[in-house]
């Protein structure tokens, strides 16, 4: 294997090995047209300091451009029989005088490139059934990079996407209200990003896509430095949602210390695995002894959130809108969230429910023992100004 290439481009050079000795040629090559310019992205040659991966040329002035546009013909055995061949650079430097090339076509039909063999000398050998083999390896290779190009398609289109959001200083950052069941007082509020409504994608989804081109640690902390802004403007605690990845960098414990921790409930969102909860533990442990709360999302919906409560023992469960909406109505739901609320109970953790949206969910929650709501019932996500100290709570 040569050195710097991957499993697929080491792939495609062994196709292009196929080529090159089937049809005794000197050179095979695959390349990628972006336009402008022609790259040799993979290169089988029998003179490697001349021809070699990473090469360009101008894709106006090249043999495989005048085949597309239909100028030259796809199989030459002497490139001195073609008049606009010669004019070309390649004629003249290096001399190539025996040339093939078919188009490599991804599924969608789109030309990604060519896939190429070429010699020194002129061969009367070369036929069209040459061209035949050279469709079938480049079919081949085509098979093999496409899920690299829609890779690479689909980080480009995010990058388009969150890397201006990045630097105008991250997604806007909006409060919902998190109320005492039994009160009716707010006890706190979760910061919650939005991003560009016309994306019509959810804040985590936003979050994940950032991380898949590894600009999610970034984005996250400017979030987090966006609901730390809100801090100062309300009563109560403030909920910040972070992944476990983002929370072991030192970017981000920097930022959490030089913060009023007793104001803090941190939330450890699932953008991420976690993958040492020692480390884990050891990054929350001077936080927590500074008065910052932990908080689980996700309760009930998964098993993952039940392992980090047994492992981080946290101070708030907040139980998944899916074992909470619909409460009120369903024969099933409560008993799985009284179960839940007694785990909270032997655990110490206040137990938080997401996704309260009518009253008798709301009443429901409180006769099965659920300390606070979270919901379209008590409110949207809102800015700072807008949130009340106290809400409306229907009696048992």
């Amino acid at each position: 294997m040569r050195r710097n290439r991957t499993e697929t481009a080491e792939q495609i050079a062994q196709l292009l090995q196929t080529a090159r000795q089937s049809l005794g040629l000197s050179l095979a090559f695959m390349t990628r047209m972006d336009g402008t310019t022609q790259h040799l992205e993979v290169v089988e040659s029998s003179v490697p300091l001349v021809f070699r991966d990473g090469n360009t040329q101008p894709q106006a002035t090249s043999f495989c451009q005048a085949i597309m546009d239909g100028k030259l013909p796809p199989v030459m055995p002497d490139v001195k029989d073609f008049p606009e061949a010669m004019k070309l650079p390649s004629a003249r430097m290096p001399r190539i005088r025996s040339f093939v090339s078919v188009p490599v076509v991804l599924s969608d039909g789109t030309v990604y490139g060519t896939f190429c063999a070429a010699g020194f000398l002129a061969d009367k050998q070369l036929t069209k059934r040459d061209k035949a083999l050279m469709d079938v390896l480049s079919h081949a290779a085509s098979l093999l990079i496409e899920p690299d190009v829609r890779r690479r398609a689909r980080a480009q289109e995010i990058a388009a996407r969150i890397l201006p959001v990045i630097e105008t200083g991250g997604p806007a950052v909006l409060l919902q209200p998190v109320v005492d069941l039994t009160t009716g007082e707010r006890a706190g509020a979760e910061a919650l990003s939005r991003f560009p409504a016309a994306w019509g994608l959810p804040p985590d989804r936003c979050f994940a896509d950032a991380h898949l081109i590894g600009e999610g640690h970034r984005l996250e902390l400017l979030a987090l430095h966006r609901a730390a802004g809100h801090i100062a403007r309300v009563s109560g605690y403030v909920t910040m949602n972070v992944s476990p990845a983002t929370l072991l960098t030192p970017e981000c414990t920097d930022l959490l210390g030089r913060l009023p921790l007793h104001r803090i409930v941190l939330e450890l969102s699932e953008h991420d695995p976690v993958e040492d909860y020692d480390e884990l533990k050891a990054a929350l442990g001077p936080l927590r002894a500074a008065g910052m709360r932990l908080a689980i999302d996700d309760v009930g919906a998964g098993f993952s959130s039940l392992r980090h409560i047994v492992v981080t023992a946290p101070d708030v469960i907040k139980l998944d809108r899916s074992i909470v909406t619909g409460v009120a109505a369903d024969p099933v739901l409560p008993v799985v969230t009284h179960a839940l609320v007694e785990l909270g109970r032997a655990t110490g953790a206040k137990v938080v429910a997401e996704g309260v949206e009518t009253a008798q969910d709301a009443a429901a929650l409180r006769t099965i023992g659920v300390d606070l709501g979270q919901g379209w019932h008590f409110g949207r996500a809102m800015a700072p100004e807008d949130l009340r100290d106290t809400y409306a709570v229907c009696p048992v």
